[in-house]
């Protein structure tokens, strides 16, 4: 999905969107801005490039960024869940990678981590429950190591999904890629 029919489903849906970008350095927000009434549904982002700024801001833990370094997939969805708590946002983005030319911290450049926090669905039995998105993993606080720590004052429990890609070229062309990998992951979620 671009970002014209993004802004235009969050619109119709009366939703809306945050970012915290490390990779993407404001990339997502400037992209979903250029968009005509993108006001309606864009909340906000984190400029989070500086590993430190992960924590201060969106409130990723250090013990994890100590442990597994800025680009790994929960790394990804702390940031998206920051993005929606400190904007206040229906729907958080948080993008996480290695651009290049060089490798960082050994992760390959090219290696992009994309995560979106979002609203809980509920079952015909009332049950919260994550979409099935095919291909995208769940983190659930307490299960599979998952570190997500859930923020306060949601209102009931969120979900969080996380894409893992490796993506090939220049930088500004994994960065754009980048870009248009969350919008597609976030248009999934409102189809």
């Amino acid at each position: 999905m671009d970002e014209k029919a993004l802004v235009a489903a969050l619109r119709a849906r009366g939703e809306t969107v945050a970012a915290a970008e490390s990779l993407t350095a404001g990339l997502v927000c400037a992209t979903l801005a250029r968009v005509p009434g993108a006001s309606a549904v864009l909340r906000g982002g984190l400029v989070v490039y500086a590993t430190e700024l992960k924590t201060r801001l969106a409130g990723v833990d250090p013990e994890l960024l100590a442990e597994h370094g800025a680009v790994y997939p929960e790394v990804a969805a702390q940031l998206a869940l920051g993005a929606r708590e400190r904007c206040g946002a229906t729907w958080g983005l948080g993008l996480t990678g290695v651009a290049g030319p060089a490798a960082q911290d050994g992760v390959a450049p090219g290696t992009v981590h994309i995560g979106l926090a979002g609203p809980p669905r509920v079952s015909e039995a009332g049950v919260a429950e994550p979409p099935d998105r095919g291909g995208a993993s769940f983190v659930t606080p307490g299960l599979s190591g998952a570190r997500v720590a859930e923020p306060p004052d949601r209102g009931g429990a969120s979900f969080v999904t996380v894409r893992t890609l490796a993506l090939s070229g220049d930088r500004d062309l994994i960065r754009t890629s980048s870009v248009r990998a969350a919008f597609a992951l976030l248009g999934e979620h409102l189809a």
